[in-house]
């Protein structure tokens, strides 16, 4: 599901990634966008997976996000089971608008 919001406070990755509660893990810099998680269960699964491109141009952060539902089964694999659509992607968007417009 992919989303923008403008950056009507200013914020910088640090603070967005506290506001919105997610954890940072990397940056794919070849991409130019961030990678952040929200855990949702203790085992670390199921989480939002989340890439975000900062347009500093526009002042508008560029969401794309997703439910992983399990980890890659697979040593060294990238795909898995995930969810880029639906109720739950819809509201975890609509808390992360809220948070910041807040």
């Amino acid at each position: 599901m992919k989303f923008r919001i403008k950056n009507t406070k200013g914020h910088n990755i640090n603070t967005l990634t506290r506001a919105i509660s997610y954890h940072y893990l990397r940056e794919d810099e070849e991409k130019k966008e961030h990678i952040l998680i929200r855990s949702l269960e203790i085992g670390g699964y199921p989480r939002f997976h989340l890439f975000l491109k900062i347009d500093s141009k526009n002042q508008e952060f560029i969401f794309n996000l997703h439910l992983d539902q399990k980890k890659p089964i697979y040593k060294g694999a990238l795909a898995h089971s995930a969810d880029y659509e639906g109720e739950a992607l819809e509201r975890e968007a609509e808390r992360i608008k809220e948070t910041l417009e807040k």
